[in-house]
């Protein structure tokens, strides 16, 4: 219901994105920076949670992640154009849409325990109103949310103003990142964030063959199959930077790449999300080479000798193998 022209970072009691280490691969493509800023405060994560199964179109992803792009959870957040609070409603949209979602007997768009349920309840209603637009249902929902449903509706879909559809884009970014609700095995939102921080420090840093562990950068050892040395240089090889980066969120790698995969969990090309390793090689005990997934086609790595830690497209390697996500407790024969 504001502007998409900034993206916010949500704090408070998460850990938030470094964006501006990213700005190597946001020059390629700047959804990477957006996709990376989803970090939900833990004190409306069950806000988050229950809002989110409102109506079967809006799920807590989705719905934290328009809250990310509305007002990075700011519930004091004001436009320039007079919209308001962590869901930024107009005060119009407000009036006919606000509800008391605590029950305390006032509508407050400043209270987050009314303006989140509203916004999820706002969007269940908008997505009605434009079901029978052609197109991607949720692109069309979350468009009218930016920009009203008439609009949506006059337009045949996502509106082409200049801002409506990068708002579409960046929420759609920001749903793969969102763990809401949290659990289970897999990595959290917070743990994501610490990962591709933790790596993203470390841009510039020496390629090391054998080099990297859990507490940093290390000198490494020799050789690698093509004869290159580590013992002099203080880095990284590829599973170092992925064993230390993930060690930063409190996950314990192993140290080869191969090993690495067998302590993953494979995911399918089209659910992969920031923070997942990608693996290189023919076949699991061939995997020779691990990376970090930032988004939009592109991973955080540490690529080979006399190279250094930078950002890479993932195709400017022709054997990827798998995309997987960490998990505890979990081995595969190799």
């Amino acid at each position: 219901m504001r502007s998409a022209a900034a993206v916010y970072i949500g704090v408070g009691a998460t850990a938030a994105v470094v964006v501006a280490g990213l700005v190597q691969a946001a020059n390629e493509d700047p959804v990477i920076g957006k996709a990376l800023s989803l970090s939900v405060p833990a004190k409306y994560r069950g806000l988050v949670e229950e809002a989110g199964t409102t109506c079967p179109e809006v799920s807590p992803n989705l719905l934290a992640a328009l809250l990310t792009q509305e007002s990075g959870f700011n519930p004091k957040a004001e436009s320039p154009a007079g919209a308001q609070g962590i869901a930024q409603f107009m005060p119009s949209t407000w009036e006919t849409n606000g509800i008391d979602g605590n029950s305390d007997g006032k509508r407050d768009v400043w209270d987050p325990e009314d303006a989140i349920p509203s916004s999820a309840k706002y969007l269940c209603d908008i997505g009605k109103e434009v079901k029978g637009v052609p197109g991607n249902k949720q692109d069309n929902m979350l468009a009218a949310y930016n920009a009203g449903g008439p609009a949506v509706i006059k337009s045949g879909g996502v509106p082409d103003n200049g801002e409506t559809p990068n708002y579409v884009q960046s929420i759609n970014a920001l749903v793969a990142l969102a763990d809401v609700p949290s659990g289970g095995k897999m990595t959290t939102t917070e743990q994501v964030a610490t990962v591709i921080n933790a790596a993203s420090d470390e841009l510039g840093t020496p390629y090391s063959w054998g080099g990297g562990n859990a507490s940093g950068a290390s000198t490494g050892s020799c050789c690698s199959p093509n004869g290159s040395s580590g013992k002099s240089i203080k880095g990284f090889d590829c599973s170092g930077l992925t064993l230390y980066a993930y060690a930063k969120a409190g996950i314990t790698l192993p140290r080869t790449a191969a090993q690495q995969y067998a302590a993953s969990e494979p995911v399918k090309p089209g659910q992969k999300r920031p923070g997942d390793l990608i693996f290189y090689g023919s076949s699991p005990a061939g995997i020779h080479h691990v990376a970090i997934y930032v988004g939009s086609g592109y991973m955080i790595e540490a690529p080979r000798p006399g190279a250094a830690v930078r950002f890479s497209p993932i195709s400017s390697m022709s054997d990827l193998y798998a995309f997987a996500r960490p998990v505890r407790h979990s081995n595969k024969e190799i």
